[in-house]
């Protein structure tokens, strides 16, 4: 599969300390699509820009939508501006074309027959390359992952050195420079841009949590 649709089933894990924005998730998964792009040659980044290569059509089709989507006239469009424009309401994207897929199922949560229910990873082929993948630390997956929240991998008793200098690798690509694990900078440009838009869309929570608490104290009054 797709990165994107690796990060979208590593997110899925059920534990609460996982739980996972679907903003912040959704500018994850424009952040993967493009470096997925990058890596099959499809774009190249110059500076902050996104420069289309010669039209090509992925075999996926959400990956082949976001490649048709790219801006092509001069100038290009900067990765942040591609993160917000291609994010939106990607993850309900993802997450319809996976249960088309047979990749997630819908169950209901708790014994009662009419709770509600909760979306879960089936276990396939494609869910176990995910699961294989994020477990060793692969530094894209696991940067992605960091940029919304989800840490960890492995059992903290299966945990090995290897993992450890993975993550470590993963965390350090909030930096501007170019960090060991990742192909090019181009990669590390995507990553630290996943990586600001994720705090500026927080910033924007936080700002209009306080704006709300202000709004209703007024209300309230002395």
């Amino acid at each position: 599969m797709t990165t994107a649709k690796d990060l979208f089933i590593i997110a899925m894990d059920p534990r609460p300390e996982h739980s996972v924005g679907q903003g912040d998730l959704s500018l994850a998964l424009a952040g993967a699509e493009l470096i997925d792009l990058i890596d099959a040659g499809a774009v190249t980044v110059d500076e902050d820009r996104i420069v289309p290569g010669e039209p090509s059509g992925p075999q996926d089709a959400l990956l082949r939508e976001a490649a048709e989507r790219l801006t092509r006239e001069s100038p290009h469009e900067r990765i942040e501006d591609w993160l917000w424009r291609r994010g939106r309401d990607l993850s309900a994207a993802y997450q319809a074309a996976l249960e088309e897929d047979g990749e997630l199922s819908r169950k209901r949560s708790g014994r009662l027959p009419f709770g509600p229910k909760r979306v879960e990873p089936v276990d396939t082929p494609a869910r176990r390359a995910a699961a294989e993948r994020w477990e060793e630390r692969e530094p894209v997956l696991a940067a992605l992952a960091s940029a919304v929240g989800v840490e960890g991998g492995r059992p903290e008793d299966t945990k090995d050195t290897k993992d450890t200098e993975a993550v470590e690798n993963a965390e350090g690509t909030e930096n501007t420079e170019h960090e060991p694990g990742f192909d090019d900078d181009a990669v590390t440009a995507v990553v630290t841009a996943v990586h600001d838009a994720v705090m500026e869309l927080e910033a924007v929570r936080q700002r209009r949590t306080i704006e709300n608490s202000a709004f209703a104290n007024l209300w309230r009054g002395p």
